[in-house]
Order: C-alpha cells, then sequence, then structure tokens
C-alpha cells in the first residue's frame, strides 16, 4: 500500500512541475523572458534593437492547446530557453484580446484586429522581425519569418538561428536550412 501511495504521489507532484510558465490572468502563458510593454511595437523594435536582439511577436490565445504544447515541452529546452533569452526580445499579442498595439506603420488597433490585419489565423504563431524597418512598413509586410502552428524542438530551434544569423538574406530557403541540420546530425 506504501508503494501505491508513493508512485502515486509522484505521479501527481511529476504533473504539478511541468516546468511550463504560468498562465496570467489572461489565460497565456508568461514565461520570465515575456517583454511587459506597452505594446508600441516601434518602440519595442528600438529597444530589441538597442539591446542586438530581434523582435518576435508571439501570437497566442487562451486555451490553446498548441500553445501549451509549445510551453511545455519546446521552448523549456535549454538550447532553446537559452537562445530566446540571449537573442530575442518577446512582446506576447493574444488573438482575441482588447488591449491596443499600435503597429509598425503607426496603426492603431486592438490584439484581435492587428492579428486579422498581419493574417493571423493560427496559434501560437511566431513573427520575426528585421532590426530597421522603414517608415510605413506593417509587421506583416516587415516579417523576415513567420511560424504558424506548434513545431518540435528541432525545427523550432532551427528557426530561431536561422533568423539570429540572417540566413534568409543569403538567399537559403529555411526548409534547405533545416533539411542541412537534420541531414548533418548522426
Amino acid at each position: 500500500m506504501r508503494r501505491i501511495l508513493i508512485v502515486f504521489a509522484a505521479i501527481l507532484f511529476s504533473g504539478l512541475s511541468s516546468g511550463a510558465a504560468p498562465l496570467g490572468d489572461d489565460g497565456l502563458h508568461k514565461p520570465d523572458w515575456l517583454r511587459e510593454t506597452f505594446k508600441d511595437l516601434r518602440e519595442d523594435l528600438a529597444e530589441a534593437t538597442a539591446q542586438s536582439k530581434r523582435l518576435l511577436i508571439m501570437i497566442e490565445q487562451r486555451g490553446c492547446i498548441y500553445c501549451t504544447k509549445m510551453h511545455e515541452e519546446v521552448l523549456v529546452d535549454p538550447a532553446i530557453d537559452s537562445l530566446i533569452r540571449d537573442h530575442y526580445f518577446v512582446v506576447q499579442i493574444n488573438l482575441f484580446g482588447d488591449v491596443e498595439v499600435t503597429d509598425l506603420d503607426g496603426t492603431v488597433l486592438p490584439e484581435k484586429a492587428m492579428a486579422t490585419r498581419w493574417g493571423v489565423m493560427f496559434t501560437p504563431t511566431l513573427i520575426f522581425l528585421p532590426e530597421q524597418v522603414g517608415p510605413g512598413i506593417s509587421v506583416s509586410k516587415a516579417a523576415v519569418a513567420q511560424m504558424p502552428g506548434a513545431f518540435g524542438k528541432g525545427t523550432t530551434e532551427a528557426l530561431l538561428t536561422w533568423v539570429k544569423d540572417h540566413g534568409y538574406d543569403n538567399g537559403e530557403h529555411f526548409q534547405k536550412f533545416l533539411a542541412g541540420r537534420v541531414n548533418s546530425q548522426p
């Protein structure tokens, strides 16, 4: 009987310590590397660039099983966590939220309308921006990469690396970059 109780306790506590970020009042995961900003993306881009980081917009929604999967299984991976902390300035947008967001071109809309403007249809969606964006250009036009949906550790780490290293500048398509990484592993 004691053995059964020990096993039951181990199962119970293993579920409580998944390592995933806690949920905020809005039902979205809140990892400690997430930036709380006024969601003026012009200011966020300037701050990210000043810190030698890339602006990454993470769009999620309450109850999203794929967002939970990303937070519980992918973003907690030490290599991915380190890439994010060292190289990215992450701002979260709620797909159905009402907080005002100022796009890079100055357009101000609630989160849900901004996500529609950008053509976001899935959560999570990660939008990666360059260090500099010209005037009058929106996030959807400026983005150097966009990842709609939850992918595994390998693909996510590869995309974070590809964007960090400006892989899009040398003409190598991300899928070829990813395939090269997969093929080079023992």
